[in-house]
């Protein structure tokens, strides 16, 4: 064990690695990326944490270049989990600290994972309404703000949120909270950091006002776009700033949510289409019902995981080309049903309903369980996600997809679309074999070509999950004048010596980030 990782064992309660196993095991999120760390910490408190950033803020001071990243379950899809010096695992700041039942509010360490939480929640009939993937911890949820599968009907992780701890870049410790105007002055007047943030944050909001009025319209989460719901009226809340900054301005340690009743009846249905026009009828119809998921997908999908030998003759039968339409309803299924049948009499020919019934509840548990199976199956490539959770407005998915025909004869790929009506948020997997030494090649022009559809057609590339490294091969040259130089001085007033995740967001090269794609398939299945 080298010196550095044998002092910071002494410093903190957690452990401290630099062993080959773990620097390989955290050298890799969801991503198409590998870089590897010289050390992974594994802190157990909000001290252990401040006791580091305060070690790693000193070596900054004397002009040793340092590069933290904080990080959850690594499930990350733009690499902004991976750093090639030190990584801050949360994984040991896994408990359920407190739990109010009365106030359905809960105060949990940032490392708890989205099913943990859940599952504690549940025998109090509680939960948080979060679509996300169950190993998902909860500061990583903020630090992504990713549009997860009920973001369009419950808001996302941001609506759930109280208040949070956060281990600044000078090892200092931030609890947020909304404040009115004169504390704020009385906390911009004390000689402390997070007097001088308070400050220096107020005056930054005062400056750019107008620009930050104009953020409201932005689909974008590139850069620190939530400064816009820092200031409301005549109070301020920090809070904000950290959904989608990615570990780039502190480390978050504890979190206070609160929680909702937890519905358990759902009713579920499937609809099929052979041409997105009927298909987006359906969607278009679905939508004020209120589903709580609302989900499109090309048939392809469908017909690979039947292949694979998912039960789906109950959905499709034969191949064909076409789409499908999913959608959960968790409120008042029998009035949901209701609606349904009256609305089924109103669409185009051609459209098959399948509704859910006790007969066919395990054929709808294959298909939702279909778009894993695809994802998954890595035989001749993988479905590495380059492309993935865009915005894209619900009025262009017809133009959208006459592009990507285009794109995919071009660059022979299978561009299958899927994602979410409700959130309006797609994703585009296409097979790569990494071990092509032309992959990187590919794989770039396969980015940069989609984005500039994206973009042609009123979308965002960063409208679903933030820009990470990956997307910021794009957005980094797309995002130019005042609102950059708003960001670059956010993120200076939180760390003013750039220790905290500087290679992501902003801080991202095309460079460096095109020339760390993996060359192999990860041995787990990253999905």
């Amino acid at each position: 064990m080298g010196k550095i990782a044998k002092y910071l064992n002494q410093l903190i309660v957690g452990n401290v690695f630099d062993t080959p196993e773990i620097i390989e095991e955290y050298s890799t999120d969801r991503s198409a990326l590998r870089i590897k760390p010289k050390i992974v910490a594994f802190p157990e408190s909000t001290d252990d944490i401040q006791r580091l950033m305060r070690f790693f803020n000193q070596l900054s001071q004397k002009d040793i270049p340092v590069s933290v990243t904080p990080r959850g379950s690594g499930t990350d899809e733009g690499g902004a989990d991976l750093t090639n010096e030190i990584v801050i695992s949360t994984k040991k700041l896994n408990r359920m600290l407190e739990i109010d039942p009365r106030e359905k509010l809960v105060r949990v360490q940032s490392g708890i994972t989205l099913k943990e939480l859940n599952t504690a929640l549940s025998v109090g009939g509680l939960t948080i309404p979060i679509g996300g993937r169950d190993n998902e911890t909860i500061g990583g949820l903020i630090s992504n703000r990713p549009a997860d599968n009920y973001s369009g009907k419950y808001g996302g992780i941001m609506n759930y949120v109280e208040r949070i701890e956060v281990v600044l870049a000078s090892g200092d410790c931030l609890q947020t909270n909304r404040l009115k105007k004169y504390i704020v002055a009385k906390k911009a007047a004390e000689k402390t950091t997070e007097g001088e943030i308070y400050c220096k944050i107020s005056k930054l909001i005062k400056e750019n006002e107008r620009l930050i009025k104009g953020l409201s319209n932005n689909h974008s989460l590139a850069g620190y776009p939530s400064i816009k719901d820092a200031k409301k009226r005549e109070t301020l809340d920090l809070m904000p700033l950290f959904f989608g900054a990615e570990g780039t301005l502190g480390v978050i340690s504890e979190v206070i949510l609160r929680a909702v009743p937890l519905k358990s009846r759902t009713l579920r249905i499937v609809a099929t289409s052979r041409d997105i026009g009927t298909a987006t009828k359906i969607l278009e119809a679905l939508k004020p019902i209120k589903p709580r998921k609302l989900d499109l997908y090309d048939l392809k999908i469908i017909m690979e995981a039947r292949e694979a030998g998912k039960n789906l003759d109950g959905i499709i039968k034969k191949p064909s080309d076409g789409y499908a339409v999913f959608a959960s309803f968790d409120e008042k299924p029998n009035a949901a049903l209701r609606k349904i049948n009256i609305l089924k009499n109103t669409l185009p020919r051609g459209a098959k309903f399948i509704i859910e019934s006790a007969n066919n509840t395990y054929t709808l548990n294959e298909f939702e369980n279909a778009l894993t199976n695809y994802l998954g199956n890595i035989r001749n490539g993988e479905r590495v996600p380059i492309l993935t959770n865009f915005y894209l407005p619900e009025w262009n998915i017809g133009n959208f997809l006459n592009d990507i025909k285009i794109l995919q004869e071009k660059l022979k790929l299978d561009l299958e679309l899927f994602g979410s009506y409700n959130s309006s948020i797609y994703s585009l997997r296409p097979k790569f074999n990494l071990e092509d030494n032309d992959f990187n090649k590919k794989a770039t022009t396969f980015l940069k070509a989609g984005a500039y559809i994206i973009n042609r057609q009123g979308g965002e590339l960063a409208g679903g999950t933030p820009e990470g490294r990956l997307k910021a091969v794009v957005t980094n040259v797309d995002m130019q004048g005042p609102e950059r130089i708003l960001y670059t001085e956010l993120k200076k007033i939180f760390d003013p010596n750039n220790i905290l995740n500087p290679d992501v967001k902003l801080g991202a090269t095309s460079k460096f980030t095109l020339t760390h794609f993996r060359d192999s398939t990860l041995p787990r299945t990253v999905v």
